[in-house]
């Protein structure tokens, strides 16, 4: 019979080799799984980007850089055929500047700005599963990062991995965003 001891010093040595493992890669869980809720109210599998290059990015509608709602809509018609998905996330955390509800947020994106990529429900940044992921090393494997203010953008690349970000500062339609669309 096996001892415990024995036991227990297996089970610790199979969880230092996969860390030691998933360390060398840089290769943590993506943030694309499970379900979170679109602005609609209906389930989104986030599974359903896996293999896609993705900008995730906090949104708000009474903000300075409310304007980059326009060229989010321009880059997501340029490259959504080549694989590149948006995902915008309403919150309301820096200046109180996305008081609306779920309806309002989508009336007046599509209203103003002529939105069809995906926005998800509003969030709370630092609750939210795929924020707390984008943020700490110890979950993305890469980087621990600080969502700055509205329009602070990830990028996640095609194989689910933390691949960068851009402040608030930095516009859609810059070039290394529009290379990142184009998996360069």
């Amino acid at each position: 019979m096996i001892s415990l001891s024995v036991m227990r010093l297996t089970v610790g040595l199979f969880l230092i080799v996969g860390m030691v493992a998933m360390s060398a890669s840089g290769n943590a869980a993506s943030p694309l799984v499970g379900s979170m809720k679109r602005i609609d109210g209906t389930d989104q599998d986030l599974s359903d980007y896996s293999g896609k290059v993705v900008l995730i990015v906090n949104v708000a509608s009474q903000c300075g850089y409310t304007s980059q709602y326009a060229g989010l809509q321009k880059l997501y018609d340029t490259f959504k055929d080549k694989g590149f998905v948006i995902l915008g996330f309403p919150a309301n955390d820096f200046g109180a500047q996305e008081p609306g509800s779920n309806s309002e947020i989508a009336s007046f994106c599509s209203k103003n700005y002529g939105v069809t990529f995906q926005l998800m429900e509003k969030v709370k940044i630092k609750s939210s599963p795929i924020y707390k992921w984008l943020m700490n090393k110890s979950l993305n494997g890469v980087k621990n990062a600080n969502v700055l203010w509205n329009f602070h953008k990830f990028l996640i690349d095609e194989n689910g991995l933390w691949s960068g970000s851009f402040l608030p500062t930095t516009s859609p339609n810059s070039l290394g965003i529009k290379n990142f669309a184009l998996g360069k």
